[in-house]
């Protein structure tokens, strides 16, 4: 069964930051987690940054994204809203 994991992405951030989350998206695709990361405005802040995965692969999708955002310094740029069924 699918999952959707959810990450709220601030709009306002350098390029720097910018590049490290193209590089978070496509490390997602590259790694087989997901085929497609879906953008939707949340509100005039943030995006909502959403993809589907296996429901083996969550936990390790979800843990690649927490350990991604800490290592790379984006804990007030991306936030792991939460999956929904």
């Amino acid at each position: 069964m699918e999952k959707t994991i959810k990450l709220r992405v601030r709009k306002e951030i350098d390029n720097s930051r910018e590049l490290k989350v193209l590089k978070l998206k496509g490390s997602l695709i590259s790694k087989g987690y997901t085929e497609i990361i879906h953008i939707a405005d949340e509100n005039e802040d943030f995006y909502l940054n959403s993809f589907s995965t296996s429901s083996d692969c969550k936990k390790q999708a979800e843990d690649f994204v927490l350990d991604y955002i800490s290592s790379h310094d984006l804990t007030d740029t991306i936030t792991l809203v939460g999956s929904v069924r």
